[in-house]
C-alpha cells in the first residue's frame, strides 16, 4: 500500500502517482529507485526525463501523470494506514486472512528491522493458528 508522508517531502504523493503510472508499463521498481538514487533532483522537470531513463513511452506516461487516475487510490491506502495506527514507513501489518477473505491484522512492526523481528513475529502468529 502506498503511505506517501508528505511532511517529509511535499511532492511525496505525486511521486507515488509517477510510479504506478511507470508500473503501467511494467516500470514500477525501476521508477522508484530511480525516485530513491535523484532524491536531491525530484522536480517536476525532471518527471519525464526518469520515464525516459527507465524506458517509457512519452506519450502514455504523461497522459497518465495529466489524468492522476492513482491519486484517489493512494489517499485510500493513506486513510486505510491512519485508521490502523501507521504513522511511519515502513510499516508491517502481520495477520491472518479470514473466512470472508479479509485480512485481519494482529502484529504492526515500524520501521527497518532485522530479519529476527519479523521471524519472530511470524512464528508467533503462526503458533496460534
Amino acid at each position: 500500500m502506498d503511505f506517501p508522508l508528505e511532511s517529509i517531502h511535499k511532492q511525496a504523493h505525486k511521486l507515488a502517482e509517477i510510479a504506478h503510472c511507470s508500473g503501467e508499463q511494467g516500470k514500477y521498481w525501476e521508477m522508484h529507485s530511480r525516485f530513491f538514487a535523484n532524491q536531491t533532483t525530484l522536480k517536476p522537470e525532471n518527471w519525464q526525463v526518469y520515464g525516459e531513463l527507465v524506458g517509457l513511452e512519452k506519450f502514455s506516461f504523461q497522459q497518465c501523470i495529466d489524468s492522476r487516475r492513482y491519486a484517489s487510490e493512494i489517499r485510500k491506502d493513506m486513510a486505510e494506514g491512519q485508521k490502523v495506527g501507521v504513522k511511519s514507513i515502513p510499516t508491517f501489518l502481520l495477520g491472518f486472512t479470514e473466512p470472508d477473505g479479509k485480512v485481519k491484522a494482529v502484529k504492526m512492526i515500524t520501521g527497518a528491522q532485522p530479519y529476527a523481528s519479523f521471524k519472530e513475529a511470524m512464528d508467533s502468529l503462526l503458533s496460534q493458528k
